[in-house]
């Protein structure tokens, strides 16, 4: 469906006027020529006005002849770049990010690459009251997907009901050796010695239940390339339930046999599902692969 529009520039809106009835973030979709987490980012941080006043409905209905004006600093919020930090979507409750292998998500010791105080100093920059609140944590030299509350309620809401909000949540790694098996299940009890180094036992040994499915995605004599989906999020799950495996992730020199095809942890957080702590909304996100597993298995 076409919904036409007359569109000016002026001040630091868009302004547009409405020719044909659509729900609001459809009618945003085919004019704005971005994609649906920026289109709903600029919606919820109350960068949507209609006839001069805010909405942040998405199934707000326009009319014929009303007219919506799009902030273009909310618009463009989202083209912030860094070389560790890659933003996903924002509102005015939180912010999504892909963190690159190398940082750390908050700060520890005398430390200070993480991906806290780039979030910090974006929004500093980016003129918003607010700072980034951790939620969970990926180890320094994992990537992938991460969530920050922008403000301590909207954390204690994220951190409490983390298991009850989190309804999807998957990683992708190398891993050492040709993994047989197509698929199963790994569940034991996962706890840490004096050294804090996780060690797992099949019986409760006074540690926290851990459990991960995986599924292989391809393989090679050398390497297999596996997705597991985590039942629990304990620390270093994924590292040890690889290692129990017979088959420990690539680049991990915590449990690993010294397998590194590629120079750093082969271990990274794909997928990311969970129900916003505000607005009830079922958010979804996704990030490709990395390429250099992929060419592993080429």
């Amino acid at each position: 469906m076409n919904y036409m529009s007359i569109s000016n520039q002026g001040g630091d809106y868009d302004h547009y006027v409405v020719e044909e009835a659509a729900p609001l973030l459809e009618w945003l979709l085919v004019h704005l020529n971005q994609s649906r987490s920026k289109v709903k980012a600029t919606l919820q941080g109350r960068g949507i006005k209609v006839n001069g006043k805010t909405v942040s409905q998405f199934d707000f209905l326009l009319q014929p002849g009303m007219k919506v004006a799009v902030s273009k600093s909310k618009r463009n919020q989202c083209s912030f770049k860094s070389r560790y930090v890659n933003i996903v979507y924002e509102d005015r409750w939180l912010i999504v990010v892909e963190k690159h292998e190398g940082i750390l998500s908050m700060a520890a010791g005398h430390s200070t690459l993480n991906v806290k105080s780039v979030l910090d100093n974006y929004f500093s920059r980016s003129r918003q009251k607010c700072r980034a609140h951790v939620v969970h944590r990926l180890d320094r030299d994992t990537s992938g997907l991460m969530v920050y509350a922008k403000d301590m309620e909207t954390e204690q809401l994220m951190e409490n009901n983390w298991h009850q909000m989190v309804y999807d949540r998957r990683y992708v790694a190398v891993l050492s050796g040709e993994v047989e098996q197509e698929g199963g299940t790994i569940a034991n009890w996962l706890k840490d010695n004096k050294a804090y180094v996780t060690y797992s036992s099949p019986v409760d040994n006074g540690g926290k239940h851990a459990v991960s499915h995986y599924h292989v995605l391809a393989r090679t004599t050398e390497y297999s390339l596996v997705e597991f989906k985590l039942e629990t999020g304990r620390k270093n799950q994924i590292r040890v339930h690889a290692a129990d495996m017979g088959h420990p992730v690539c680049g991990d020199v915590k449990y690993g046999d010294g397998n590194s095809p590629l120079n750093r942890l082969c271990l990274h957080a794909w997928l990311l599902c969970f129900t916003h702590p505000v607005t009830g909304e079922q958010m979804e996100f996704e990030t490709p692969i990395p390429t250099a597993f992929k060419r592993l298995f080429k």
